[in-house]
């Protein structure tokens, strides 16, 4: 059964913080197995996880691998019982040669935390393999003259087992003349010695042949045989001698088959064919012989096949040389094969992690191993990546590294890095192997959507239809995935007076903005509100912009009238002196507009006229004013018709009609019908007898002029105002009549009040008197003492 073998020595480790706590033990506690070779694949070795001091289960949650030099793993993991199971049948053979003890170095690791444990399985050797000569018969010519105890060395045998398992006895056949001595080489390998024990006779007996057999250390031994057929010979005085017991040469493993590798020299002090020598191998193993060749005239020794150094890096092999009298003389040849840089590094992944989260620092990315088969600095290797690159390449146990980014990274700065891992030797000339990774970062939600602008403004015409699109909003997310899918939503309006849930709504997938009702210009001309972009991810982020709409207007609102108001059944009338001159101002047509801009622009024509000609209207302002003098030959009374046209598309428009009434003097006014009265606020009086009164003063000049003094004083006090003009109420207009200079609306603040008389209490004469000082300004003048019939006093200007 096998054991582990234990063997402590001291422990380091290195800490190094990323999401997990990574732990680096180098130079750590080595475990060490042995097994037998030639083990089926499944064959139990050890309880892994006993041995390591972890759970049953904590193999399989840390995530256990074998990790072995190169490619070939020999050994694997039952996460489910802890145990360490053969992966395949294992030749120690043909893993380690004749090398003993046959060690198989491998690596645990473990992934979370990430941890290294050195292991080694020793391959105890199995005897699986018998003795076996190289050749079937040895050709030993032993001369008549040799002396008992004579020891003739013979061919050894081949043994690929290893320790008590390979040759340790020899033994021949029962004869006469022989007895077999088992020896030890210097490699530590048993030969054969024939030992003469009693003299040969040439002429009694010329040839003798015997069984030699080699044994191994089995229980049972396994044998191996071959024939010796010894030759007896004349007598021979000289043995053929070396010039050097010991040959050393060096050969490089790139040297071409063919190449020289050194030339062996013997010599013979005998004549004739005892002096002819032949060279050979003696005692050589299969190695040497499928290696390298002599030849047995020169004693020159050469390649027969390429060396590799990796696999074999020194040779020893006995070289004798044999004269013609059946003597022989032995020289030992050590061959070392010297390194060539031959062998590019290789490396082996063990872990990879193409997909890394993004601002996660220090993260493990590959965990690999390198190796170099060739020796000194050509095995000498060192491991870098590009430049540039966050990563950091960190050495654990020896010829392993843990690639891991260098800091956090950044998916929306780069999604993708393509490393190079590059593995050079210290050779002459340096080899390198390259390894291309691919690192995709994977998206965290850690940026929220973003406005393409931080405030939108919309314009839409009033009047609109329901649902109508209006705009929209966009924002955009540099995450991936759900991360950037953006969901829209309008937030809690900012005035909670304005219904938010009845104007506008959002899609909440493309940020597509609707009207829902019909917008109404003059009653809300704008709005704001805010708008939401919330990604899917976890958790959401969002952010808010804000969003002005502007009702545009439309041309909706026909021109209102103001002044003079209409009514059928008493219109109003204004009156002119027949003395006025041309450019007299008859009255003014005071206009509004609910629309607004050009649609409000507003001007003014005379439609209709009784007498064309005689008076004219001020396009920009609705000043009706005369357009030449009058005469004694003009009708004393007039209708106008006043166009008021808005500058909208299409334009609409308003007329009013106007009753001017040419009199001689004002003594006697034309007054408002009653119905006018009563709109004022004072009391009424009986309008025919005033009219009688001032019917009857005209013949007077006394009393016009007292009139007309009276007059005067009353205007310059209370202000410029219109004479017999259609009474207007007291008080403010509404807010939304803007004034637009001189396009005939009125300000806010433009009043009109009843001029009156001393203290009768019964309406004379009733004036317009605006409240503006500007106008007041311009009201009155020097012209009311060039003009006494009060031209300028009929207006707003």
């Amino acid at each position: 059964m096998e054991t582990p073998l234990p063997k402590t020595t001291q422990k380091r480790q290195v800490t190094a913080i990323i999401i997990l706590l990574l732990l680096w033990e180098v130079g750590g506690a080595v475990i060490k197995y042995s097994i037998l070779e030639e083990r089926h694949s499944g064959s139990f070795v050890a309880n892994l996880a006993k041995d390591l001091g972890l759970g049953l289960g904590e193999l399989a949650s840390r995530g256990a691998r074998i990790l072995s030099k190169g490619n070939k793993q020999h050994l694997q993991v039952e996460h489910k019982s802890g145990n360490l199971l053969l992966k395949e049948k294992l030749d120690r053979e043909e893993l380690c040669g004749d090398v003993d003890p046959c060690i198989l170095h491998f690596q645990v690791l473990l992934k979370n935390p990430v941890q290294f444990i050195q292991g080694e399985l020793q391959l105890q050797d199995v005897n699986d393999h018998a003795p076996e000569f190289l050749e079937n018969e040895i050709l030993l010519k032993i001369s008549e003259s040799s002396h008992t105890g004579t020891a003739f060395p013979l061919k050894i045998a081949q043994d690929l087992d290893v320790g008590s398992n390979t040759v340790q006895n020899y033994t021949i056949s029962t004869n006469f003349h022989f007895h077999i001595f088992t020896r030890n080489r210097s490699d530590g390998r048993k030969y054969p010695e024939l030992v003469l024990d009693k003299e040969l006779d040439r002429e009694e007996q010329p040839e003798l042949r015997l069984t030699l057999t080699a044994l191994d250390g089995g229980s049972p031994p396994k044998t191996g045989t071959s024939q010796v057929l010894i030759m007896v010979l004349d007598i021979n005085d000289n043995a053929p001698e070396f010039a050097r017991q010991l040959y050393e040469v060096q050969v490089p493993e790139n040297s071409p088959v063919g190449s020289l590798v050194i030339t062996v020299s013997a010599r013979d002090l005998d004549a004739g064919t005892y002096g002819e020598l032949s060279y050979s191998f003696f005692q050589s193993s299969n190695q040497v012989i499928q290696a390298f060749e002599v030849n047995t005239v020169t004693g020159d020794i050469r390649l027969k096949k390429m060396l590799d150094f990796e696999e074999i890096r020194s040779y020893r092999m006995e070289i004798e040389a044999s004269d013609g009298g059946g003597l022989s003389g032995k020289c030992t040849v050590a061959i070392e094969v010297t390194d060539v840089n031959d062998n590019a590094p290789e490396l082996t992944m063990s872990l990879l992690m193409n997909d890394i989260p993004e601002n996660t620092p220090d993260t493990v990315v590959a965990i690999f191993g390198i190796s170099d088969p060739d020796a000194g600095d050509n095995g000498k290797m060192m491991c870098y990546i590009q430049d540039h690159l966050p990563f950091l390449l960190k050495i654990t146990v020896e010829n392993f590294y843990t690639l891991v980014t260098e800091g956090a990274l950044d998916r929306e700065s780069r999604a993708k890095y393509n490393i190079t891992i590059t593995v050079t030797d210290m050779g002459t000339p340096r080899l390198k192997t390259e390894h291309n990774i691919t690192v995709l970062v994977s998206d965290v939600n850690d940026n929220a959507p973003a406005f393409t602008q931080t405030s939108y403004t919309l314009s839409v015409r009033e009047n609109n239809s329901p649902a109508l699109h209006i705009g929209t909003v966009r924002a955009t997310d540099r995450d991936a995935g759900a991360n950037a899918q953006v969901t829209y939503s309008l937030l809690p309006p900012l005035d909670p007076h304005v219904p938010l849930a009845s104007l506008v709504s959002i899609n909440p997938d493309n940020g597509h903005l609707f009207a829902l009702r019909s917008l109404d210009y003059e009653a809300l001309r704008a709005f704001e509100f805010r708008v939401g972009a919330a990604d899917r991810g976890s958790p959401a982020l969002s952010s808010q912009a804000l969003v002005r709409v502007l009702v545009a207007d439309e041309n909706d609102n026909a021109p209102f009238v103001l002044y003079p108001l209409q009514n059928a059944s008493a219109p109003c009338t204004e009156l002119v002196p027949r003395a006025a001159e041309a450019g007299y101002l008859v009255t003014k047509v005071v206009a509004v507009d609910g629309d607004s801009g050009q649609n409000a622009w507003l001007s003014f024509q005379l439609l209709k006229a009784t007498e064309p000609g005689l008076f004219g209207v001020w396009a920009h302002n609705g000043e009706v004013r005369t357009a030449r003098l009058l005469s004694e030959r003009d009708a004393a009374k007039h209708r106008l018709v006043v166009l008021v046209k808005d500058n909208g598309e299409p334009p609409l428009s308003a007329s009013v009609t106007l009753h001017v009434l040419l009199v001689d003097g004002f003594s006697q006014p034309y007054l408002p019908a009653p119905e006018a009265e009563a709109a004022a606020a004072a009391p009424a009086a009986p309008l025919t007898v005033y009219l009688v009164v001032a019917l009857a003063s005209v013949s007077s000049l006394f009393v016009f002029s007292v009139l007309v003094f009276v007059a005067v004083r009353l205007c310059r006090r209370g202000g410029a105002a219109s004479v017999g003009r259609c009474l207007v109420p007291e008080g403010p207009f509404p807010g939304h009549l803007v004034d637009v200079s001189g396009t005939g609306t009125l300000s806010q603040s433009y009043q009109y009040e009843v001029c009156l008389t001393g203290g009768s209490g019964t309406r004379e004469f009733k004036c317009l008197k605006p409240l503006v000082p500007n106008i007041m300004g311009e009201g009155v003048g020097t012209d009311t003492e060039d003009n006494s019939n009060f031209r300028n006093h009929f207006g707003f200007n």
